[in-house]
């Protein structure tokens, strides 16, 4: 099976806050964060604090989702020179190939330890930190898709 596609700012944006999102330490900061403002307010209703604490745990609530939901996703978009150029990617039993006019690489499933779905992206991950993000808007149709989907579950988790 062989796509060619090109990356939407839009949606590598929202795949790379997935991939943060699907992080257990992010997840368990942000757990953290909401619980200790929850507390802020309910403290601050309660007359326990002084107004400076909860603006304080408001503010750090605040920072930490516009770091995680914006800033994070876009300085990593912005020095990735990865979405800017376009690919030919082929699946097929012996592994992963991409193309681009710099040059290819064939990755063996067996490089691959998990992959993700998305709304817009199947996440190919090679560790808990490396991975490649493969737009499912290329395939030409849902069929293709499924074929994919099948693939990746086979080759991937099936291993």
């Amino acid at each position: 099976m062989t796509i060619h596609f090109g990356y939407n700012k839009k949606q590598v944006l929202d795949g790379l806050r997935s991939h943060f999102f699907g992080r257990i330490e992010i997840r368990i900061l942000v757990i953290l964060v909401n619980i200790f403002a929850i507390l802020s307010a309910v403290l601050f209703y309660l007359h326990r604090i002084q107004p400076i604490a909860f603006l304080i745990f408001s503010l750090l609530w605040i920072t930490l989702w516009i770091t995680i939901r914006r800033i994070l996703p876009l300085s990593i978009y912005k020095r990735s020179q990865t979405f800017q150029d376009t690919f030919t990617l082929t699946m097929n039993d012996e592994g992963v190939l991409l193309q681009t006019e710099k040059g290819q690489q064939l990755w063996q499933w067996q490089r691959f330890s998990t992959f993700k779905e998305t709304v817009y992206f199947f996440l190919l991950y090679f560790d808990s930190r490396s991975f490649f993000m493969v737009p499912k808007d290329s395939f030409k149709d849902l069929i293709e898709l499924q074929a994919a989907r099948e693939m990746l579950k086979k080759s991937i988790i099936d291993r």
